[in-house]
């Protein structure tokens, strides 16, 4: 199975903590990555999670609060003091551009590479997609607009089979078109249909990233029976009307909402700084949705 990764990097809201770093995300899809989010040290992250920095080509940023963006330009710094020259693309709400052109102009004047920035706005919509992936924004309810992200694996041909290409003696540069459905001609004219010359493609993978936002059940929509879930939960029951007030969810709502969908697996994050011990959030999502794991920075889960 190809690899789809997903790495965190940070899981802490807006209030600093002594143990979560700001919001920041990785997928790892096909070695290939993509950041999700970009607070304040996310390059330091990536360095103590051995990513590659060449790999990572496509930032998308859910909203323009200082706990999802402040790191943008100390990664773009990063970048430019190792050389790079690949376009970088950077995915988020149009107010985000000026600022990160400011920015840009202020401390990395002359940059080897380009920043190309694109606007995102709060509704389902195609926003990227090449040979192994397709990105999508999700409509998020919060108190700036906010995005956020669904990606869908490209369907990938089906597996070969190797004992049948043996047995007939099929040669190497036939095995491609037979993966794209081809049957195969013996000698003596006999036909061998394709399905018995491959097993089935693993089907593809889906992640989606909620973060942050109010309780939203219009969302099942968007991410019914996907892998795997990202979903806030910033706050616990005993603070359900501070949530509502700061447009957050709780555990109980992000298990809900899993549980509504359909989902594989969640993992909440985006802790209030109030909880010491997240785990009373982990028993809240769990007692609805025990498929429920806690972000952790340096996390890596397997889509």
């Amino acid at each position: 199975m190809e690899k789809f990764d997903l790495h965190i990097l940070g899981c802490g809201s807006a209030l600093p903590t002594t143990h979560h770093h700001p919001s920041a995300q990785v997928v790892d899809l096909r070695d290939k990555l993509f950041m999700i989010d970009c607070g304040e040290g996310a390059q330091l992250q990536m360095r103590r999670s051995r990513l590659k920095f060449s790999r990572l080509n496509h930032i998308f940023i859910s909203h323009i609060h200082g706990d999802h963006c402040f790191g943008l330009i100390g990664v773009i710094s990063t970048f430019a003091l190792l050389g790079r020259t690949a376009d970088l693309h950077v995915y988020g709400p149009a107010t985000l551009e000026p600022v990160l052109r400011l920015q840009l102009s202020t401390f990395c004047p002359g940059l080897e590479f380009n920043v190309d920035f694109h606007p995102t706005t709060p509704e389902y919509a195609l926003i990227y997609e090449d040979r192994s992936v397709q990105v999508y924004t999700l409509p998020l309810r919060h108190r700036v607009p906010c995005t956020g992200f669904l990606f869908c694996e490209r369907p990938i041909l089906p597996h070969i089979r190797r004992d049948m290409i043996d047995f007939y003696h099929i040669p190497l540069y036939a095995i491609r078109t037979i993966k794209e459905g081809a049957d195969w001609e013996l000698p003596d004219g006999t036909v061998i249909p394709n399905e018995r010359l491959v097993r089935p493609a693993d089907p593809p993978r889906r992640y989606a990233y909620c973060s942050d936002t109010a309780y939203l059940p219009s969302l099942v929509r968007y991410v019914e029976g996907v892998d795997l879930l990202f979903h806030e939960a910033t706050f616990g029951a005993d603070n359900q009307a501070r949530a509502a007030e700061t447009l957050h969810s709780t555990a109980e709502q992000a298990a809900t909402l899993a549980r509504d969908a359909g989902v594989r697996r969640l993992v909440i994050g985006h802790y209030s700084a109030r909880y010491e011990d997240e785990h009373v959030l982990l028993n809240e999502a769990q007692a609805i949705f025990p498929q429920t794991v806690l972000a952790q920075e340096g996390l890596r889960l397997q889509v």
